[in-house]
């Protein structure tokens, strides 16, 4: 490959750095400096689940939801999937739900193996393949991840990549989802 090219590649940013890589950054900042707290009422959205069903918080009334807004196309989303897929199996049962809605066009025949291939077991495939529920949201990039309360009442956000298994991370979601 020519040198230069690379080079110019290197600097348009056309080459990602691994996926594998991310962690060790990531561990130093967890995501936490940059939630934004504060309370907010819940905009009308609605997204759909893998068979195409229609969802809206109601579907989740009393449980407190993690909406994260991501895409297979977006490499800190991909980053922090399998930390959500964590998350998800500790918070579960304490009745907090991690709920993923896929921006990808493709809808579920593009997430599923994505999925697969990351072997995520715990987290829905859900979808808002035209945007609508991140529009509602005002969502400006992505990840952007909304942590609502079992009142349904938004409780904070944070814009980027987090590491959402990290015990103080899963502990700010914890308290502010009670």
């Amino acid at each position: 490959m020519n040198l230069s090219l690379t080079r110019r590649s290197a600097a348009l940013g056309l080459f990602a750095a691994p996926a594998l890589a991310r962690p060790a950054r990531a561990a130093a900042d967890n995501g936490l400096r940059r939630l934004r707290e504060g309370t907010r009422p819940l905009p009308e959205f609605q997204f759909f689940n893998e068979a195409g069903a229609t969802l809206t918080a109601a579907s989740h009334a009393g449980q407190a939801l993690v909406l994260n807004f991501w895409a297979t196309w977006c490499p800190p989303c991909v980053a922090e999937m399998p930390a959500f897929d964590r998350a998800q199996a500790l918070l579960k049962a304490e009745g907090i739900l991690v709920l993923p809605l896929s921006s990808d066009r493709g809808g579920a025949a593009q997430v599923r193996p994505f999925y697969d291939r990351l072997a995520l077991q715990h987290l829905p495939i859900l979808l808002d393949p035209r945007g609508a529920a991140a529009r509602a949201f005002g969502v400006r990039g992505l990840p952007t991840t909304v942590i609502i309360n079992r009142a349904h009442q938004e409780m904070a956000r944070l814009e980027g990549e987090a590491v959402w298994d990290d015990p103080a991370v899963l502990a700010a979601v914890r308290r502010l989802a009670a």
